[in-house]
């Protein structure tokens, strides 16, 4: 915790549950009157001369927001749970260099983690099976090489970036687009659960009550990318959040890798996008331990094969014999794009290989 005053923090709490106070919005206040507190007293004449809204000075008196103010202090007094401000020596340091850092972000889990080095993996939330296979082979990976993987629990790739790095015994950060008291979607209530369980963390800069709103996610992926020294973008569509991720991350100075996909399958069109546009392509995990060696905490641990490929059935099948795309679709009963992106990938591992219109297994 911030070394301030229990009532200097209540008033910070009060001041983040306003309506129409952002972050800039935050920090004017306390820099122009010197606290929190001294903000609460100040006239409601003091905010208008600032710029602020009669939306956000009218209810600093109300008793729902010093309820929202008083249940956030009780969650704190739960194990595990923690509150850092921006001027807390715990918070996390890459994050201070964003100029609408969060002014507070709310904590369950080791808030540690938060200083460790990071990569963001970010991806498309209808993520094909090959494309989830690679994000949790990669996160087994890179958590196997010393990084926490940081993402936002959504459906697809996120989720599976955080599993692969449990998988592997590592750490990995949640950075919600809601309050840490209402996890979405509920589906990964139980993969919430185990990151902290594991020694993960879950992170959010907004009030612990506060649903799911469209416009939130877009802003917590600063935090995503703020947080990291690089971002992984696995596999998205064109009008991915994830490509907001990668344009901030770029923004931010952060590193930003893409992996490629085949040209016929739509979730890989946001990957080329970002490779046009100066993306660093990645072929294998060793592409990005070699571009952040320095960061690494422990010697990369990267399986050549990962066992999620090591029965594969399309392989099973090339084994056998050759086969055209349309071929081989039909013997495997998979549909042509999902094969094709499979294809791709074990491609890029230098397990399968296209001659004279077919595809061939090769020989490890």
């Amino acid at each position: 915790m911030p070394s301030i005053s229990p009532a200097e923090l209540e008033a910070r709490l009060r001041l983040h549950h306003l309506p129409e106070l952002g972050p800039a919005r935050f920090r004017r206040l306390i820099e122009a009157f010197g606290s929190a507190s001294a903000a609460l007293s100040a006239p409601a004449s003091a905010w208008r001369s600032l710029g602020l809204p009669e939306a956000s000075a009218d209810p600093r008196r109300s008793p729902e927001i010093r309820d929202a103010a008083g249940h956030a202090l009780a969650w704190l007094e739960h194990p595990g749970h923690q509150l850092l401000c921006w001027d807390d020596p715990a918070y996390p340091a890459l994050l201070t260099e964003l100029v609408n850092a969060p002014p507070l972000l709310y904590v369950a889990g080791d808030a540690t983690l938060l200083e460790r080095p990071q990569l963001a993996m970010v991806g498309s939330r209808r993520a094909s099976a090959a494309g989830l296979d690679t994000a949790r082979a990669f996160a087994r990976s890179l958590a196997g090489g010393g990084f926490v993987i940081t993402s936002g629990l959504a459906l697809g790739i996120d989720g599976a970036a955080h599993l692969g790095a449990l998988e592997a015994a590592g750490q990995t950060v949640a950075v919600l687009g809601t309050g840490l008291e209402r996890l979405y979607p509920n589906r990964h209530r139980g993969l919430a659960a185990r990151i902290v369980e594991e020694g993960g963390v879950l992170v959010s800069e907004l009030p612990l009550g506060c649903p799911p709103r469209p416009a939130n996610f877009p802003q917590r992926n600063r935090i995503i990318s703020g947080l990291s020294l690089g971002v992984l973008v696995v596999e998205a569509s064109p009008s991915s959040g994830s490509l907001i991720t990668a344009r901030l991350a770029a923004e931010q100075g952060r590193e930003v890798y893409a992996i490629p996909g085949s040209i016929h399958h739509p979730g890989a069109r946001g990957c080329h996008q970002l490779i046009r546009e100066g993306a660093s392509l990645v072929e294998k995990v060793e592409d990005i331990l070699e571009a952040l060696r320095g960061w690494q905490a422990i010697a990369p641990a990267c399986p050549a094969d990962p066992p999620a490929l090591a029965a594969h059935p399309l392989l099973d099948l090339l084994r056998a014999a050759p086969y055209s795309s349309e071929g081989l679709a039909a013997a495997s009963g998979w549909e042509l794009p999902r094969l094709l992106a499979e294809l791709t990938d074990l491609e890029l591992q230098g397990r399968v290989a296209r001659e004279a219109g077919c595809w061939v297994h090769r020989q490890g």
